[in-house]
């Protein structure tokens, strides 16, 4: 994954709280990511790029403060639901 490929995501989809005690977890981090990739038109790299790259950005994958923003976050949560009524 591109420095700039991660970057770009991590400026439009996450976000972080800091005094939060449960973050994203590993499903969803990587449901955003490529739900983020077929928004912005970018093929989407492995899970384990994914967290390679987390961790390089001192981003423990497991245990975090992160949190859905943007327009990724949106598709990500209507394509996660179940079919409504």
């Amino acid at each position: 994954m591109s420095a700039t490929h991660f970057d770009d995501f991590l400026r439009e989809a996450i976000s972080s709280d800091p005094g939060s005690e449960q973050g994203l977890s590993k499903e969803a981090i990587f449901g955003l990511y490529t739900s983020w990739c077929t928004l912005s038109g970018c093929p989407a790299e492995s899970e384990d790029a994914l967290w390679e790259a987390l961790v390089s950005k001192g981003i423990d994958p497991g245990k975090n403060t992160l949190a859905m923003t943007g327009p990724a976050a949106a598709d990500y949560i209507l394509s996660s639901a179940p079919n409504l009524p």
